[in-house]
């Protein structure tokens, strides 16, 4: 009997029991304006960037195109079958690259000693041997060309990368 009457208290307490309240879900919204604010300067920080980061990357696509034809003409310098043309090519690269970069009427007249004053001006390092090898690359006759040795014609494909990768855009 005694065990009854706990049960019957028991079950009668379980029963008068409610269920607990839950608070409502916690809003993701911000409370306060300052965090729209936030939110909004960051967004725009963020677009900003993203498109500056953009541009720059179309303005520099030509290096990049200049640097994969240059690697191509890489392979043919090393093979003293192909060494002038590639040479010459080289050359014509470092030209057009220029003549992609800076203005046209910049560029197109230059030849002979207003070329290679332009080459030095605007990025070539004017005490490097290899500077000095790109220099007048496409003044020379094809025969000196393809006598050129591996190590000199390494050091025109260095010169020409160093170019490509540094020389100087004015904003």
């Amino acid at each position: 009997m005694a065990q009854e009457q706990i049960s019957a208290r028991a079950k009668a307490a379980l029963e008068s029991l409610a269920e607990i309240a839950s608070p409502p879900p916690v809003s993701w919204m911000p409370q306060t304006w300052g965090w729209v604010a936030l939110a909004v300067v960051l967004s725009l920080v963020l677009a900003t960037w993203a498109w500056r980061r953009r541009q720059r990357a179309l303005a520099n696509r030509y290096r990049v195109e200049a640097l994969a034809a240059l690697s191509a003409l890489e392979k043919r310098a090393r093979d003293p079958q192909t060494r002038a043309d590639a040479l010459l090519q080289i050359a014509e690269l470092i030209k057009r690259t220029a003549l992609a970069a800076f203005a046209r009427t910049e560029v197109a007249q230059l030849s002979g000693t207003a070329w290679v004053r332009f080459i030095r001006e605007k990025g070539l390092r004017s005490g490097d041997d290899a500077a000095r090898l790109l220099d007048d690359l496409e003044y020379r006759p094809r025969t000196a060309l393809a006598a050129m040795s591996d190590a000199d014609a390494t050091a025109v494909v260095r010169a020409a990368r160093a170019w490509i990768e540094e020389h100087h855009v004015p904003a």
